[in-house]
């Protein structure tokens, strides 16, 4: 098994039963402990798992919500995949929202250039990569910016949300269950997300299967409010079928 294989098994492991401990899976994997702590290392460098004594716990367990730079870096693969899945249900015309997140980042970098677009978001780093696309008028929402997730947030950008009509908002969630609904980490964040849902004729949440069966403290939707969920293949088959039955259509890519 290769190291990055057996890194994501890991991460597996460790959203499965809470926390990992360093023995028991160099037991398991037939390799030394030094191998398995530069494995923990290598996951809480890319922000999905926090170092404790003699093992280690999903950030999500902790109320733990990683930078951009962090989320960026996991699944990769299968953000691109998602995003390119998205480019499906793009209008022909008129407005967009993009929310803040690094799936939703990809889908403005594949955004097609043979349409014009009126793009809102209020994801800084969205905004300004999509600055210099002649085909796509970009209304970037104002309001306090929080550095850790380079989005804006109170009352500046929800009033922009209110006064707006989108025809689809592509969002993203840091946890999806079918018991909690979409959550993620801050309030104010959950605020915007749930502002941006609203002035959507349809919405899309773009999540890759890790975040489903995560729940964080501020709840933004419920599936119902979902029209359509697009993620990846390492999602269970079953779960992707609750989650269906729970009101979205379900796209695995």
């Amino acid at each position: 098994m290769y190291a990055e294989e057996r890194q994501q098994v890991i991460l597996d492991r460790a959203r499965a039963r809470g926390r990992v401990d360093v023995a028991a899976l160099a037991d398991e994997f037939a390799v030394t402990t030094e191998t398995i702590r530069r494995d923990l290392t290598v996951l809480e460098r890319h922000g999905v798992l926090r170092r404790v004594h003699g093992g280690a716990i999903p950030v999500e367990r902790l109320g733990f919500e990683p930078a951009v730079a962090a989320r960026d870096a996991v699944m990769t693969a299968e953000k691109e995949r998602i995003a390119k899945a998205a480019l499906a249900l793009l209008p022909e015309e008129g407005t967009i929202l993009l929310d803040a997140g690094t799936t939703t980042a990809r889908l403005a970098d594949v955004l097609p250039t043979d349409r014009e677009l009126t793009v809102v978001t209020h994801s800084v780093n969205i905004a300004l990569s999509m600055a210099g696309r002649p085909n796509l008028t970009v209304m970037l929402a104002g309001g306090r910016l929080r550095a850790k997730t380079l989005a804006t947030v109170d009352a500046w950008a929800l009033q922009a949300l209110q006064d707006t009509f989108v025809e689809v908002a592509f969002i993203a969630t840091n946890g999806l269950s079918v018991e909690r609904g979409l959550t993620t980490p801050d309030p104010a964040e959950a605020m915007v997300k749930r502002a941006a849902i609203a002035c959507a004729r349809r919405c899309v949440l773009l999540a890759d299967h890790t975040k489903v069966g995560n729940d964080y403290f501020a709840r933004f939707a419920d599936l119902g409010d979902i029209d359509t969920l697009i993620t990846d293949t390492g999602i269970d088959a079953a779960v992707a079928a609750e989650l269906g039955a729970a009101g979205p259509a379900v796209m695995t890519v």
